[in-house]
């Protein structure tokens, strides 16, 4: 996905959820999922291992909380990482998570 394309998501899921526009929130990695997800569990399991070798911050985002079109846009596909240039969908291994960087 081209790097236009992942700023016009996250603007679209701030426009929905105003903290994510945060100055904080801007440059951390969104980690995509909801409740009851267990490939979300795993995936945030990944991000910790890669936090214990790369200084990244990362927010934990429900996708129930946006509206139901822009929430089926992630429902077949969390957990999803959004960096602020990049997307990778489940499944991924923290050797992918390193090649976001």
């Amino acid at each position: 996905m081209y790097e236009n394309n992942i700023s016009t998501l996250r603007a679209r899921m701030i426009a929905e959820n105003p903290e994510l526009g945060t100055s904080e929130n801007s440059t951390k990695w969104w980690l995509l999922g909801t409740t009851g997800c267990h490939l979300c569990g795993t995936a945030e399991q990944l991000m910790i291992q890669l936090q214990a070798v790369q200084p990244i911050s990362y927010a934990a985002v429900d996708i129930a909380d946006f509206s139901e079109p822009l929430m089926m846009e992630f429902a077949t596909t969390i957990p999803v990482i959004l960096t602020p240039t990049k997307r990778i969908n489940y499944p991924f291994s923290v050797l992918d998570l390193q090649r976001l960087l």
